[in-house]
């Protein structure tokens, strides 16, 4: 059986293509070259998964983490899939070489290091190859925001394979990348099919900080389910894990610095459970195949937006509702700009750019969304309904002579002062510290006063995200670049002020069982009990729409319940008569 909607039906148990799938199987189906962007969640693994079974010979995948190789190996092998991994970590190398040597598998998996290297090309040189899938391409960019130089030494391998077609895919990459990507793997610009970026289950939220740890311990306890917290630092991680702890929810602390068999126990930990949080660096994610994350956080503003973009990416793979909400302070665009400063020269520009882009998502009075998908070149909607300044607008209010003063109170006190020193002037709040500088007879003494007090954190925000101020190495403001078209009155400075916060939520609307429905409980407690027994993790088993599914038909039979969504003929096999028992004992 080699008709793709057959195959779809049969294995993955859908019924119709999503999206531009079906465009991407027909080009390769056809043998043509494709570079596939397709925003996380829409199936791309499917756009080579489903053709490895209908051609004739191996499909390679061309992967960046054995992480992710081992996840996407489970889920291939759990719809019927002939599957193997040949990585470091494998302790059955021979076996899977003779496996492909004989012609048994439909997908084999390897990193790019091995992939370029002279040894697997014989090797493939033994087999029929039917089709080379590169996930995450973006790699292979040097303009992309994960760049990895192993990737750029693929061609040959895919030239030496003139008439097998190969399959790039990926979820970020801007108009530039793009045209890399194709460059670099040997694709002609019209075989690029590009989906889109939105992902309109995920709603937006950006928030300054004020008490990091606080205001991560209130969103998770409003956000059930599994959730990632990423930190900007190693030792941030472990802290916001302790801390967390408190929620009541599991946590588990991930970064390249631990053991690996802590890191390797942690990691396992959370794919496999419904409800634990991982803080983690950047370290973590790519590798994770992990489709029902209800919620990602940032503790501090990512690289750019395309690392944005990708680390919220990985919340509702699964096309649930989930939340990513981004804590930021100025600090940390001030150190990203120290950053900066110690790259190469040729690249400054650009992370210059980047950074830009960044500051104008965070200081936006408008819809997330849209800038988020304006930055990839698309043409949205001036408001999306599921971002925090559409769904409570903010204030947005003319700042420029608050900063003004600011500016004119950090130049007046020789730029050495720390922001709360200077707040204290700008207020009129006498101390030792102002009497002994002689400071209370400055004539920025006590100049801010009555509503405008409210607007002096904002503003010092504001000026050292615009590079207006600069933090020296002692802790104390200086003049940025941007400081003297603001005294001027050149540049003026808008504050965006969030509306007064809401009485929280407790549990959300990001329950998987918004009905409340106790056969869907009873289909998940089976199915927790399958993923224990198969030692997998439980979405593996089936997602928590195809159990929603289930509990809304209740199917009688195993037909009935073949017609489900998401249940494919060998899962059907495997799993049909555990949870129509369920069913039936529903009544």
């Amino acid at each position: 059986m080699t008709d793709p909607t057959d195959l779809l039906r049969n294995i993955f148990g859908f019924s119709a293509f999503r999206g531009v799938q079906g465009d991407v199987v027909a080009r390769v189906m056809s043998g043509a070259d494709t570079l596939a962007v397709m925003p996380t969640g829409a199936g791309k693994s499917l756009c080579y998964q489903l053709p490895s079974v209908a051609l004739e010979g191996t499909c390679i995948v061309i992967s960046p983490l054995i992480a992710l190789m081992h996840d996407q190996l489970r889920a291939a092998e759990a719809v019927g899939i002939r599957a193997a991994t040949l990585t470091s970590a494998d302790d059955n190398r021979a076996e899977t070489i003779a496996r492909f040597r004989g012609g048994e598998l439909d997908l084999l998996y390897v990193a790019p290091e091995r992939a370029s290297s002279g040894h697997f090309r014989e090797l493939l040189e033994s087999a029929k190859i039917a089709l080379f899938a590169i996930d995450e391409a973006h790699c292979v960019s040097e303009w992309g925001h994960d760049f990895r130089p192993d990737y750029r030494l693929l061609r040959p391998l895919l030239d030496n394979f003139p008439d097998v077609p190969r399959l790039a895919l990926t979820a970020t990459a801007d108009a530039h990348t793009r045209a890399d990507i194709l460059e670099q793997l040997g694709i002609e610009p019209g075989g690029l099919i590009v989906a889109g970026f939105d992902r309109p289950n995920i709603r937006y939220a950006i928030s300054p900080r004020t008490n990091t740890t606080q205001q991560l311990a209130d969103f998770i306890i409003d956000n059930p389910g599994p959730g990632i917290v990423y930190a900007p630092t190693r030792a941030q991680t472990e802290r916001l894990a302790e801390a967390l702890t408190r929620t009541g929810r599991p946590t588990r602390a991930y970064h390249a610095g631990l053991e690996p068999a802590v890191r390797a126990r942690n990691q396992a930990d959370f794919v496999a459970s419904e409800d634990m949080v991982i803080c983690a660096t950047v370290a973590f994610g790519m590798g994770i195949d992990k489709p029902d994350v209800r919620f990602v956080a940032h503790a501090g503003i990512p690289k750019s937006i395309e690392a944005y973009y990708q680390e919220t990416g990985r919340a509702g793979r699964d096309g649930d509702p989930a939340v990513a909400h981004l804590f930021w302070g100025a600090d940390d665009f001030a150190r990203a700009r120290q950053r900066i400063g110690e790259v190469e020269p040729a690249r400054q520009s650009g992370e210059r750019a980047r950074l830009t882009a960044l500051g104008a998502l965070v200081e936006t009075a408008g819809c997330r969304r849209a800038i988020l998908l304006r930055h990839f070149g698309e043409d949205p909607p001036e408001r999306c309904g599921n971002c925090d300044n559409c769904l409570n607008p903010p204030k947005a209010v003319d700042a420029s002579v608050a900063a003004q003063k600011f500016l004119s109170a950090v130049f007046r006190t020789g730029q050495m002062f720390g922001a709360g020193y200077i707040e204290s002037i700008l207020l009129g709040k006498s101390s030792e510290r102002s009497m002994t500088n002689g400071h209370e007879s400055l004539s920025v003494w006590g100049i801010i006063n009555g509503e405008e007090a409210a607007l002096i954190k904002p503003v010092s925000r504001a000026l050292l995200l615009r590079d207006a101020l600069r933090t020296n190495p002692h802790g104390g403001l200086e003049f940025g670049p941007a400081a003297k078209a603001i005294l001027k009155g050149e540049a003026r400075v808008e504050l965006v002020l969030p509306p007064a916060r809401a009485k929280r939520r407790r549990r959300g609307r990001v329950t998987p069982n918004p009905v409340g429905d106790p056969l869907f409980e009873a289909l998940r407690d089976c199915r927790r009990d399958l993923a224990k027994a198969r030692e997998v993790p439980p979405y593996v088993i089936f997602h928590d729409s195809v159990l929603r599914e289930m509990a809304a038909v209740r199917p009688a039979s195993l037909s009935a319940m073949g017609e489900i969504t998401g249940v494919g003929a060998k899962k059907l096999d495997a799993y049909g008569d555990a949870f129509l028992s369920v069913i039936r004992r529903a009544g």
